[in-house]
């Protein structure tokens, strides 16, 4: 059987239609992909040459030290110190709903990222691809690291940073809990007025601990961080409502509280439990010049910079104290000061510690300046007469030169040994006197005639046990403090601890402001006050006891009456006027007249009780401007006044006990022995 052949060739299959828009889709997805995986390496690319100029990741930078506290003697917070004003908050003392606030409106994917949050930063990205910076998709990591590690500056906002701060952000995520960062957060962020951390504003704006707050007060705290001044409810209750409620909101669309607390915070106002704002920073201008000491002696104590510390500094100071002194000195209420210009320097020390009470360094200082001169300390001015119960008679006393107060000395002419003219302030001489009616008349030359008796190296050793160090004496420091070294001299923190140790048995204590300082860990330092027998008691009670009849005297025989408070007994002091030389004086003379009475450049006051000892020193800056007239009655006023008030009952104050070996006959008092 034969198979047939057709000789027509075989029918084709019809071939399919072109579809172009396939093709197109193929490449696009092939371009697309290829884009996203370009762009995916070459955004490795950056952050990886970014990512290696970072700084190391420091977490002491992310943790936050408190603001450092300066306490007054009866514990009570007079100032607080350091670049931020900081109260940290632990863990425990965060409230879950300020949590869900911040959460909600800076990163609510917080507790599932881990560093970054590259679904924020990608739309971040977008977002900003034509501005010159990128802003947003940070999580609060990346928050933390950057209010540690880097600033809010413009300069830091940019690509580079941004970066960097995702970079560190990894790191950190792998070596602290959720829970370590956001408490870091919450201490860290700036919260406007000068506060910092959510904790220091809930006390500051709402007198409460986090805790106590309402969601609405919540939410406004949660919300300031992003724009602390835009968002200052003090300044801005517009823009502080607005973001408020942006994070009531929030709150609310992440299911953290109900329809109907959302619609409570929404209808509260922005000002609900708002107190009156007070200033973040607390160096208060009246306790300006001891808080300088005081922090000086908390530095050496503590070996670091305490503003800085986020210590707690515990202080002598009385605030009442000190407020009035600073009130007599700055106002004319208590005194009648000349002008403006005339300067004031005065310390107050508790006879009983040592430890300074009061102190100021000048008068109508500043404002605006913080821990100027302390002209307290300085020891460049002269304190006349007041040196001789230092110089001249204590020692003489305590060596036995003298062995009671009616011993006879001469004024009379004469000269200092090396033969320079030696003169009393009156010109005049009053022939044999007793060693009391010398030293309460202050009589130049019987002082000069004691200070030679004693000796310059038995009067240097008597000065340096309570604690002024005039360098190598010369005769006129019988009346004078000034030296020839600027590194030496007397200050009003030295005479008065000086005389702390007349009015204290003999003890001496060198002066000082701080008690104790506490660190962060709980870690103390005790401050030990330095404490010594200067003289033996019978000296202290003999100077004490002619000293106190300088404050009974009438202003025309001693201006040291003018320091008199009325009724109080056991009051003791001694004025101190120091001396122009004869061609300082004809300058003044030719610029001033010929001004009759004390003329001086220094006219001070040095006084004392059982309880408080006080030096005061007036004068002008420019010593040659004179202190004349009723000036020369400043000095003991203050003394008076800022004494007085430390006394409402001036007769209550017991008087100072005669030691068992010196007799007290009429207004004589008397060493029985040499012991």
């Amino acid at each position: 059987m034969k198979i047939k052949t057709s000789n027509q060739p075989p029918k084709k299959t019809p071939a399919l239609k072109k579809r172009p828009w396939l093709t197109a889709i193929k490449v696009f997805f092939i371009v697309f992909f290829s884009v996203i995986i370009l762009a995916v390496l070459a955004g490795g690319a950056v952050f990886v040459y970014y990512a290696k100029d970072a700084p190391k990741l420091d977490l002491s930078k992310l943790e936050s030290p408190p603001s450092s506290q300066y306490f007054d003697s009866s514990n009570t917070v007079i100032a607080t110190m350091g670049a931020e004003n900081r109260s940290l908050v632990q863990a425990n003392n965060i409230p879950i709903q300020l949590v869900n606030a911040v959460t909600s409106i800076e990163d609510h994917r917080f507790f599932s990222t881990r560093g970054i949050d590259p679904i924020r930063i990608a739309g971040s990205f977008v977002h900003n691809l034509k501005g010159d910076s990128i802003n947003g998709g940070s999580t609060l990591d990346m928050q933390l690291v950057k209010l540690g590690m880097f600033s809010t500056d413009k300069s830091d906002q940019n690509l580079r940073v941004k970066v960097q701060e995702a970079w560190l952000a990894l790191q950190l995520d792998q070596k602290w809990t959720k829970e370590q960062i956001f408490t870091a957060y919450v201490n860290k962020v700036n919260m406007a007025n000068g506060y910092y951390g959510m904790g220091t504003a809930a006390k500051a704006y709402y007198g409460k601990d986090l805790t106590a707050l309402s969601i609405a007060q919540i939410a406004l705290l949660a919300g300031m961080p992003q724009a602390p001044t835009t968002y200052n409810p003090y300044v801005n209750q517009s823009a502080a409502k607005y973001r408020r409620d942006l994070v009531i909101n929030a709150m609310y669309n992440y299911d953290k509280i109900s329809a109907a607390q959302k619609a409570q915070a929404l209808a509260t106002p922005i000002t609900d439990g708002l107190l009156p704002l007070k200033h973040s920073v607390s160096i208060p201008a009246f306790a300006d010049n001891f808080l300088k000491e005081a922090k000086a002696q908390a530095d050496q104590l503590a070996g670091v910079d305490t503003a800085n510390a986020g210590v707690k500094v515990y202080t002598t100071l009385n605030t009442s104290t000190q407020e009035t002194l600073y009130n007599v000195v700055n106002t004319n209420q208590y005194v009648d000061f000349p002008d403006k210009d005339l300067q004031v320097a005065s310390t107050l020390i508790n006879v009983e510690t040592g430890a300074v009470v009061a102190q100021i360094g000048g008068r109508n200082l500043p404002k605006n300046v913080t821990f100027g001169t302390n002209g307290a300390l300085r020891v460049d001015r002269d304190w006349g007469s007041a040196m001789k119960p230092l110089v001249d008679y204590g020692p003489a006393f305590e060596d036995g030169v003298y062995d009671s107060t009616s011993d006879t000395v001469m004024d009379e002419p004469t000269t200092y040994p090396d033969g320079t003219p030696l003169n009393n302030w009156d010109n005049s001489y009053l022939g044999a006197m007793t060693v009391k009616s010398a030293l309460q008349y202050s009589r130049n030359i019987p002082a000069v005639e004691t200070f030679v008796k004693v000796g310059k190296e038995n009067s240097s050793n008597f000065l340096k046990k309570v604690g002024i160090d005039l360098g190598p004496l010369n005769w006129a420091n019988a009346i004078s403090s000034n030296t020839s070294n600027p590194k030496h001299g007397a200050s009003s923190e030295s005479m008065a601890a000086a005389y702390a140790a007349f009015a204290n048995d003999g003890v001496y204590t060198r002066p000082y402001y701080v008690t104790k300082i506490v660190f962060p860990d709980g870690r103390e330092i005790d401050y030990k006050p330095s404490r010594s027998r200067a003289m033996k008691p019978s000296t202290a009670y003999i100077i004490t006891n002619i000293l106190q009849g300088i404050v009974k005297l009438p202003l025309s025989i001693s201006v040291g009456g003018n320091a008199n408070i009325p009724g109080m007994t056991a009051l003791a002091g001694k004025t101190g006027t120091s001396n122009y030389t004869d061609d300082e004086r004809t300058q003044i003379t030719n610029k001033y007249g010929d001004i009759s009475g004390m003329v001086s450049p220094d006219e001070n006051f040095v006084g004392y009780t059982p309880q408080y000892s006080m030096a005061v020193w007036t004068g002008y800056q420019n010593r040659m401007t004179p202190v004349y007239g009723d000036t020369i009655l400043c000095a003991t006023k203050v003394f008076s006044s800022v004494m007085g008030s430390l006394y409402p009952d001036p007769s209550s104050v017991s008087d100072w006990t005669a030691p068992s070996n010196v007799t007290v006959n009429g207004s004589f008092a008397s060493i029985n022995d040499k012991g």
